[in-house]
């Protein structure tokens, strides 16, 4: 097997380029994590399986991974472009309920969905509020050079640094469509790294600071954790390609203030070597909005019956710079793909892994690394692992040391979950598993008798309660939706 050299796509330089880490045999990565103000959908989720196929590539290739997710408790604002209301403050309100209770409930749903997709665990989860003095210390570092006050706060000049908005192509103020004017700004695209609280108003999250008593900005946040946890520059920052716009070309702009840096003709000095970004998950029924009501959240493929890896399985289906478009149908293939897969390692679960160096399995295993070394293009890997799936004749602990390499990288937890697992289970289905399994055995024992009244009858009674019955399928049965 050949080792093929990691090349990754670089938002910043719209380039494909080779992986070389700043500090020999280490990978530095922070992905922006979500802002805990209510569930995520699985849009944001698809972020977050793409940061960990990128992590499970370069643990994969042989890099020490110190991976930081952030979580963002304050300073979020309604609008991307430095407008509105704090998110956070905004849902305590309608909700009645403590800022701190309202992050501390999303923070853990979201947490619950990381686990359900296969996610690990970063080295760190950053929560913003926990740094606040690092944040108000960094701020004083570039206020004299890069900032200025007003009476809403502290505002970053973004003509002080060069080639700003260089990562989201907009170079004039015309590009930044989607800024508001605030009175008193030097330019459309500055933004606030310091928001002083109005007066007569009190927030739950508020600070003293140089400026006042207020909140951090939202882009100031990540800057400040990046630079704590990971040192400038890191190696990778990811986030969906929502934040390529305005949120990171801030976050660049800051660090390179920081820094004392030049322009971003040399990608160091953006803090990170790449910026990676994935594509959006497109849904057509306009229920990817969290003001939809019933938006699409993991909990509700989990209810009408769908297991999560089925969503990991069909975000690795698309390369993750290319749009995804949801659909149930799609869902569904996904998910059947997934039970093959599973039932062809079910046969090897008793094999003691051994050495993957088999001649049967070299182009497969050449295949696989090439894929995910080439901008981690996980279609390909797919194939590759479906290929060594259906080698014959072979010893079964070799097999399964295969599956088991590649299946480290693309996380579908093949040797963890069994077709019955896979099995659609809808949330309102109206039979208990016991009565299915009853009713099967009866029918079972009726076409033995060759009493095939019955038997139809049965099978009858279960489908109009939502239960398809399999002749042919080991396990039998199967839900409907």
């Amino acid at each position: 097997m050949q080792d093929h050299p990691l090349k990754l796509f670089n938002s910043l330089t719209r380039q494909l380029e080779t992986f070389e880490p700043v500090h020999p045999g280490e990978a530095r990565v922070y992905t922006c994590g979500p802002t805990v103000y209510n569930y995520p959908h699985i849009g944001n989720m698809r972020a977050y399986v793409f940061a960990d196929i990128l992590g499970r590539t370069l643990s994969y290739k042989g890099y020490k991974l110190t991976h930081v997710i952030n979580i963002t408790d304050v300073g979020h604002l309604t609008d991307d472009a430095d407008e509105g209301e704090d998110k956070m403050e905004k849902m305590a309100a309608e909700r009645a309920q403590s800022i701190w209770d309202i992050a501390k409930h999303y923070t853990e749903a979201y947490w619950a969905d990381v686990k359900a997709l296969n996610i690990r665990q970063p080295a760190h989860w950053s929560i913003a509020t926990d740094y606040i003095d690092p944040m108000i210390d960094f701020a004083k570092s570039i206020a004299d050079k890069h900032c200025y006050e007003l009476e809403s706060g502290l505002y970053f000049d973004v003509s002080t640094v060069e080639d700003y908005g260089r990562l989201a192509r907009a170079i004039t103020e015309d590009g930044e469509g989607r800024i508001d004017a605030v009175q008193g700004k030097r330019n459309a695209a500055d933004f606030a790294i310091w928001r002083k609280t109005p007066v007569g108003e009190k927030r739950q999250m508020e600070w003293d600071s140089p400026w006042g008593r207020g909140a951090p900005g939202w882009h100031l946040e990540c800057s400040v954790m990046g630079h704590a946890l990971l040192g400038f520059p890191f190696d990778i920052h990811t986030g969906g390609i929502d934040h390529r716009e305005i949120h990171h070309p801030n976050e660049i702009a800051q660090n390179q203030a920081f820094c004392g840096c030049g322009g971003l003709g040399e990608a160091a000095n953006s803090g990170a070597r790449f910026w990676m970004h994935n594509n959006f998950l497109v849904e057509r029924s306009g229920k990817m909005s969290k003001s939809s009501g019933e938006f699409l959240r993991l909990q509700l493929l989990i209810d009408k019956g769908y297991h999560p890896l089925a969503y990991r399985m069909m975000c690795l289906q698309a390369h993750y710079r290319s749009e995804l478009e949801f659909s149930w149908e799609g869902l569904e293939a996904a998910l059947v793909r997934l039970k093959r897969m599973v039932m062809a390692v079910e046969r090897l679960a008793d094999a003691q892994p051994g050495a993957i160096d088999h001649p049967k399995f070299a182009p497969m295993l050449d295949k696989f690394d090439a894929a995910v070394a080439d901008d981690l293009n996980t279609p390909i890997a797919l194939t590759a692992l479906e290929e060594a799936l259906a080698v014959k004749k072979v010893d079964a602990g070799i097999k399964r040391a295969v599956i088991e390499h590649m299946d480290a990288v693309l996380g579908l937890s093949l040797f963890g979950i069994t077709r019955a697992d896979l099995r659609l289970r809808p949330k309102g289905a109206q039979i208990e598993e016991v009565k299915i399994e009853d009713a099967l055995a009866r029918r079972m024992a009726a076409r033995a008798d060759k009493d095939f009244a019955t038997s139809d009858a049965l099978r009858d009674e279960l489908a109009s309660k939502g239960v398809e019955v399999m002749d042919g399928d080991p396990l039998g049965w199967e839900w409907k939706l």
